[in-house]
């Protein structure tokens, strides 16, 4: 909502209408000596010049322009804001992505499958204001990027340099679940849960995923196997982030199922499988619906002032009007 904190400044553009008034009965009219270039008997010098009219109209304007908005900016413009302020701890999500190759494979909605998944991510938790997400990033490797946190400026600006490889080549699903569960048996939130966002099988890693899986059921940690991706021969392309050398080509894309879902019965927690945009936002939203908690919270005003704009654009319209007349009507002020 627009507010003003100081709207009496606004009787200063009564200012206008007196002005030009007075103008119009000679009150602020410049003395001057009229100067009549003629021949005898024959018709004054008059200005024909209908752009010079026009750019002197305008600059006139601007004028008027300037003033107004200096006295916008007196008003001291704001623009109210209320923000949800969460006074209890909500539940502790943590994504665990597979940034391995084959996430670059491009065979759901004409995109990568890390692609895919990042969108759908990113609408669950702009619609999930109040829960922390975290991020885990998982190859041959796995680490936690982003713990679990409420600014999601800090998580997106994260998500978004999610790379295909960055971790390694290669699927250590068990690694990533331990990464996860580890870093979320410290927290004091009251539901916490692991999402694992994969299109392979267990290849790396020295932690079986089925022993990871039995651990987070240990610790009351809720686990969701996404298994994303379609089987069959699908195009792939991505650049190696350490050596920067693309690969192009076809990927035979057969990933076991039946794995995946193992891993999510050893935890008691769920499986899906992806093949199709829906199908994800499906699931994740199923998955924000499971885990949601009730907060408590109050609202806070949070005010932005815009003074400053007008002050920028009063200066931006003194400027031109006084070059206008200076230099294209060259008038001497």
């Amino acid at each position: 909502m627009i507010g003003f904190n100081n709207p009496a400044a606004f009787f200063f553009l009564l200012v206008l209408p007196l002005f030009f008034y007075l103008r119009s009965v000679k009150v602020f009219t410049r003395i001057a000596f009229p100067l009549t270039v003629s021949d005898w008997n024959g018709s004054s010098f008059s200005w024909t010049n209908s752009v010079m009219r026009v750019v002197a109209s305008v600059a006139r304007l601007l004028y008027v322009l300037s003033f107004v908005f200096m006295v916008v900016a007196f008003a001291d413009p704001v623009v109210h804001h209320q923000e949800k302020v969460y006074t209890s701890r909500g539940t502790d999500i943590l994504f665990v992505i597979d940034t391995s190759p084959s996430m670059a494979a491009k065979d759901i909605g004409g995109t990568t499958r890390l692609n895919l998944a990042r969108n759908a991510i990113r609408t669950i938790v702009e619609q999930n204001a109040g829960q922390e997400f975290g991020l885990v990033a998982m190859a041959k490797e796995a680490a936690v990027v982003v713990p679990p946190t409420l600014d999601q400026s800090t998580f997106f600006n994260r998500l978004d340099s999610l790379s295909v490889g960055e971790m390694g080549d290669g699927t250590a699903i068990g690694t990533g679940l331990s990464c996860a569960i580890m870093h979320l048996d410290a927290s004091p939130a009251p539901k916490k849960s692991i999402v694992l966002i994969t299109d392979g099988e267990n290849n790396a890693g020295t932690v079986h995923p089925h022993t990871a899986a039995r651990l987070a059921a240990e610790k009351h940690m809720s686990l969701y196997v996404l298994g994303i991706g379609t089987k069959g021969t699908v195009q792939i392309e991505y650049a190696d982030p350490k050596t920067g050398q693309t690969y192009s080509g076809f990927l035979n894309s057969n990933y076991d199922v039946t794995a995946l879902a193992q891993i999510a019965s050893e935890a008691d927690g769920k499986f899906y499988s992806i093949e199709t945009v829906s199908a994800l936002s499906q699931a994740l939203a199923a998955v924000a619906k499971n885990e949601s908690t009730a907060q408590s919270y109050h609202m806070k005003n949070r005010d932005a002032s815009y003074a400053y704009y007008f002050v920028v654009l009063a200066a931006i319209m003194l400027v031109l009007a006084w070059t206008m007349r200076r230099l294209m009507l060259q008038e001497v002020l």
